[in-house]
């Protein structure tokens, strides 16, 4: 009798579980397909050529452009600034968390330097917008009160914390025998450092590079607090610009009538974003498995 009544709480949760997992890829599922019929709605009316190639966005002007192009000129403009700062500090602290400090100090600085992820991105907004430009343009006499320097600089403070702490879980799951090795041909503990474990945690170092490049794309509030909202086909990062996601909040704030084709715009750049954002993480995927068979 208790045999039974175990096999069948096992039955249940087991079907409990199976529903959750179920649940979640419907749900997936629903939002892919909401966006892929939307985005099929709105290329009735506009060319997908157009779409990809035209140097404009003013869908919202009297004279429209549909061309994304320097929506995504705007995402890649934050996204390199936010990766140059954030690759480099961050993996220097997941070396010095991983292979220089002590016990006591890595249980008081790993968490501290995880708050910076907790922190609300409207406060990094405002963060940008008030203080970080006003001190860049003591520097920088040119630079525009939006601009793409000040947001991809927060950005790249903001997902120190993803690169750090994958990146020094993975250095710190290297065997030790690999460390006491090379210590007993006479490395040094920089050598160790970045010729044994930085290699031999490649796989999961690479896997948080992707996962922070991926985090800097999807930032909304951000880029669209500080860059200024003006989609623009340019480079220089002393001027106004828009993003992806900054031109989504844009329209998604109710001004726009439903239905519309300015409003069908919001679901073609989320399935452009969608795209991208798929991809980064397939190459995050493909590296963490080419490194993971080298290392076997």
């Amino acid at each position: 009798m208790y045999k039974r009544v175990q096999r069948y709480k096992e039955r249940l949760i087991e079907g409990a579980l199976f529903l959750s997992a179920l649940f979640s890829i419907f749900i997936t599922g629903g939002i892919i397909a909401v966006l892929f019929f939307e985005t099929f709605e709105f290329f009735k009316e506009v060319s997908i050529i157009a779409f990809l190639t035209d140097t404009q966005w003013t869908p919202l002007f009297a004279e429209k452009h549909f061309g994304i192009l320097p929506l995504f000129a705007g995402t890649f403009l934050t996204t390199v600034i936010a990766i140059t700062v954030a690759l480099p500090i961050g993996l220097i602290s997941a070396i010095y968390l991983s292979e220089y400090a002590t016990d006591r100090v890595r249980t008081m600085v790993k968490p501290a330097l995880e708050v910076l992820a907790a922190v609300p991105t409207v406060v990094y907004g405002y963060f940008a917008l008030l203080f970080v430009t006003p001190l860049l343009q003591k520097i920088i006499p040119d630079l525009s009160g939006f601009n793409a320097l000040s947001p991809g600089i927060v950005m790249g403070i903001m997902i120190i914390p993803i690169i750090s702490s994958l990146s020094e879980d993975a250095m710190h799951a290297v065997p030790m025998g690999l460390r006491e090795g090379a210590y007993a041909l006479g490395s040094t503990r920089l050598q160790v450092a970045t010729r044994v474990v930085v290699p031999a945690a490649f796989s999961g170092i690479a896997a948080s590079f992707m996962l922070g490049i991926s985090r800097a794309v999807g930032e909304t509030m951000i880029v669209a607090i500080a860059a200024g909202q003006q989609p623009r086909l340019t480079l220089n990062p002393l001027v106004p610009i828009a993003t992806v996601t900054a031109y989504i909040v844009q329209v998604s704030l109710g001004d726009t009538p439903t239905g519309t084709i300015e409003y069908k715009t919001i679901f073609a750049v989320g399935i452009s974003l969608f795209v991208v954002t798929f991809g980064l993480n397939m190459v995050s995927y493909w590296f963490k498995k080419k490194f993971m068979e080298v290392y076997e």
